[in-house]
């Protein structure tokens, strides 16, 4: 018998510029090493953090971008089981409604450059993304989706479980 996967639980955080082009980070370290995501990170659940504080302290971390909470929309929920083989991840994804000014400093999971949603479909980004995140992002960045994608077969397996349309 196998040993169960652990857990995580994170966000993601969609942010762009005033010209509509993605902030991303080619990750310096795993998960994600030498691809391009948008910012993020694991809730800290030992203080009871919630997604949206998450998402706030994330921005605010990694880009020095300051925001409040009616700045930041969730869009989407996405249960990813087997995510690389070891690990479940239940991710919040929010689309930041306050564009940043300038691409912020390197920091020490990876360095930042903006790109155009055309440029990102040719950039390496993890399969997940490809096939999920950044279609999602297109079609539900202004409603809300959940979802669950199974990563232990390939291609990947992805259910819709629930859809609210934008307001």
């Amino acid at each position: 018998m196998s040993s169960p996967l652990p857990y995580k639980i994170s966000v993601l955080v969609f942010i762009e510029n005033r010209a509509g082009e993605q902030l991303l980070m080619l990750r310096a370290k795993q998960p994600n090493l030498g691809v391009w995501t948008p910012i993020g990170g694991k809730l800290e659940m030992a203080t009871g953090e919630s997604p949206l504080q998450c998402a706030i302290r994330e921005t605010e971390e990694e880009t020095g971008l300051v925001v409040r909470e009616d700045a930041m929309h969730l869009f989407a929920m996405i249960a990813e089981k087997a995510y690389q083989g070891d690990t479940h991840w239940l991710m919040f994804l929010f689309r930041c409604k306050t564009p940043i000014e300038a691409l912020p400093p390197d920091i020490k999971e990876g360095r930042f450059a903006f790109h155009s949603r055309e440029a990102i479909k040719k950039l390496a980004i993890p399969e997940t993304d490809q096939a999920a995140l950044w279609p999602i992002f297109d079609r539900y960045r202004d409603g809300f989706v959940s979802l669950r994608a199974d990563c232990s077969v390939s291609p990947i397996q992805i259910k819709i479980e629930q859809i609210v349309a934008a307001q």
